[in-house]
């Protein structure tokens, strides 16, 4: 099937399936990369054909190979990046009743210990150690954690294979003991009613799709189906209202949506309708005595306003404008206490913080100096409060943890993100510029260097993009891409359509027949830097994850020249097999993001035109560094191994091309926190040593 040698790259087996569709015959070689019994895998790794693990494996030993003559690199990165992360850190408490709870990191440890202590003071308590949870399992993570109402239960869920799969389990805190009881198949999140007996979870169907809403009750008994998505096109999510009132089931796709509310103190009531879904209609709903306040994009409101209705008819008809629309300023969220209410709203690409005041009606902003910035509400268990807290950071200044007294309009910073390895942002500057795009756009691209390095073309650049989903990458710190920039890199993120930095029209211009506007602003966004001396073509490497995995292998196919090195992380490159495949667990709900190419003949054709795997060519590439997890849910193992079975046997430079699998994780990589920074030190030492910049 392959060679089994290290220092020669793996070459897969060729088994054509040809398919027709729309009049087209499709060929797909490797085809059986996809096992058959994939939501097995999911479960149990183990199961994986052994044809197929033998090529996977075979990939990793190739990649590992490639890498042992930088493995001093990778190090020395993974050490800096250890260095600037503070061990014994610990989370801002958030005071509920008679507790304050908080999360912390102990010295060495790689996953958190969940944490409470007396509000009037006393010894802290550990509720649920993630170091010890984890001690002999290859994979682990924590999805949700929340403490009963009464404060004597505590439930959490675990994912200990990356499938996101979860388990929920309970430990009693009054005993400190891990029940018997426990719930299998879960999507990972919950809720609490106010009897703290009842807890509401979401169910994930055979193919992976979160679909229905179960109350478990601690007394015993079958869970009973609180709501049951017959839809496959549709998610189904559980929250809660700020004020603990109602339970919220959302069930959306990605330009519809649906709410039903259930009153956390009688939880056996049926859920009740706010609005029955229609066709691009969006909302979502928060609460105040007898008050919602609905986020939605109602009559033509397309970056959104901000309406009324009362609890006990809450339908479209009696929606009252408390916010209106205002083209331009897309109002992305709202956190409601009992006197104030606060929205996050983004303008010209930058985020804000507008507080207003129930009884009176006054509103005010929160300001904030540097040129571009990350800006986010940071919710809490309380409220009967003034205060509310957010976070801040830049791309040079560390996080900043603000408790922000509404009446009095002051700010108390309650913690600063501290690098032990020493960091002064002083010695950095971090930019807010515009590139022009062809069609006249203008596209943000979000930049960060050190003040001392020469901009006359010489650097070498990271550019990272995403672009989909409506997702906005947010201009925030991060310790990791201090080494590259430490190295004289110019980072830069390229805020292209298809994400809202621009409102929700820079979303919908970069989605289904207008997805093309993502990968074009992206180069857009490369030549630009380019142009201005911040880099120079050929010195820059491309860098994306997931959906932003699809537009780095979209663009090194139509401009691999401009690149020196490309680093996709899970990507989704094999969009158009991947959206003829129903049976997926994220195609369905993904057709109006994509477009639909089994019904839709257009679609099919415009898709094809640009999927990755689709349009790899006979041509030269630039070095390609790429990952992908055996159990993940949302971009399946077999995509980017497809794709770079293809691009080994077709693509005609010599360059690297390296997979690696993760062989014991899904779409989000290793759980563990130095595992993650081992991960990010691997990519960086690839891109620094295409580049030369050891």
């Amino acid at each position: 099937m392959m060679t089994d040698l290290k220092k020669i790259p793996p070459v897969a087996a060729r088994h054509s399936r040809s398919e027709i569709r729309h009049g087209v015959t499709l060929i797909d070689e490797y085809a059986w990369l996809k096992d058959e019994n994939w939501q097995a895998v999911m479960r149990d790794p183990s199961s994986l054909k052994p044809q197929i693990r033998s090529y996977l494996e075979a990939e990793n030993a190739h990649t590992e190979d490639w890498f042992e003559p930088v493995r001093d690199l990778k190090d020395r990165l993974f050490s800096e990046m250890k260095g600037r992360l503070k061990q014994d850190d610990s989370s801002v408490p958030r005071s509920d009743g008679p507790f304050s709870y908080f999360r912390k990191f102990v010295d060495g440890g790689q996953h958190p210990h969940y944490c409470r202590q007396p509000v009037g003071g006393g010894a802290a308590e550990v509720l649920l150690d993630g170091d010890e949870m984890a001690s002999d399992l290859a994979y682990f993570k924590i999805g949700a954690i929340e403490h009963s109402p009464d404060h004597k239960t505590l439930a959490y869920s675990i994912d200990s294979n990356g499938s996101e799969i979860f388990t929920i389990r309970f430990r009693d805190l009054e005993s400190g003991a891990v029940l018997d009881d426990l719930i299998e198949g879960a999507h990972g999140g919950f809720e609490w009613a106010a009897d703290s007996r009842s807890l509401f979870y979401t169910v994930l169907d055979d193919n992976h799709r979160p679909y229905a809403i179960r109350c478990h009750q601690s007394a015993g008994g079958p869970d009973q189906e609180i709501y049951l998505e017959s839809d496959p096109g549709f998610f189904v999510d559980l929250d809660r209202t700020d004020d603990r009132k109602f339970l919220v089931v959302h069930v959306h796709d990605h330009q519809t949506s649906e709410v039903y509310l259930i009153d956390t103190n009688d939880p056996a009531t049926l859920p009740q309708l706010v609005q029955k879904r229609q066709p691009k209609l969006e909302y979502e709903v928060s609460h105040r005595n007898g008050q919602l306040l609905i986020l939605t994009n109602a009559d033509g409101a397309e970056d959104f306003k901000i309406v009324t209705a009362p609890v006990s008819s809450p339908g479209r008809e009696n929606w009252q404008d408390l916010v209106p629309h205002r083209a331009g300023c897309l109002i992305l969220g709202l956190q409601v206490f009992a006197e104030f209410w606060v929205r996050v709203e983004r303008s010209d690409g930058l985020p804000r913080l507008v507080v207003s005041e129930f009884a009176t009606g006054q509103r005010h902003e929160i300001s904030f100096d540097e040129e571009t910035y990350s800006l986010g509400l940071s919710g809490g268990y309380e409220f009967h409060t003034d205060i509310m807290r957010f976070t801040y950071s830049s791309m040079a200044t560390p996080e900043q943890v603000y408790d922000y007294n509404m009446r009095t309009r002051t700010r108390v910073l309650r913690k600063q993100q501290e690098i032990p390895s020493g960091h002064e942002p002083a010695n950095y500057v971090t930019r807010r510029l515009m590139a022009p795009a062809a069609d006249g756009e203008h596209i943000p691209i979000s930049v960060l260097y050190r003040k001392d390095i020469p901009l006359d073309g010489s650097a070498p650049a990271l550019l990272y993009g995403y672009g989909s989903y409506g997702h906005a990458i947010p201009a925030s710190f991060s310790t990791a891409r201090l080494s590259l920039v430490d190295r004289g890199f110019v980072y830069a993120i390229a805020h292209i359509r298809g994400g809202m930095e621009k409102g929700y029209g820079w979303y919908t211009a970069g989605k289904r027949e207008c997805k093309k506007n993502t990968f074009s602003d992206f180069i857009a966004a490369g030549e630009f830097l380019a142009a201005q001396r911040f880099t120079s073509a050929g010195r820059i490497a491309a860098h994306g994850g997931s959906a932003g995995g699809m537009l780095v292998g979209a663009v090194i196919n139509m401009r691999p020249e401009m690149f020196g090195a490309a680093v996709a992380e899970v990507p989704f490159v094999d969009v158009l097999n991947t959206m003829c495949d129903a049976s997926l667990p994220l195609t369905p709900p993904e057709w109006p993001e994509w477009g639909n190419p089994i019904d839709d003949r257009d679609a099919f054709a415009y898709i094809r035109s640009y999927s990755p795997y689709e349009q790899v060519s006979a041509k030269d590439y630039p070095p390609l560094f790429v990952t992908a997890g055996l159990t993940d849910p949302r971009v399946t193992y077999w995509e980017p191994a497809k794709w770079v079975a293809r691009l080994r046997a077709l693509k005609t430079d010599r360059q690297p091309l390296l997979l690696r699998t993760n062989m014991d994780a899904g779409h989000g990589g290793a759980a563990g926190r130095f595992d993650r920074l081992q991960e990010s030190a691997l990519a960086y030492a690839f891109v620094l040593t295409v580049l030369g910049r050891s």
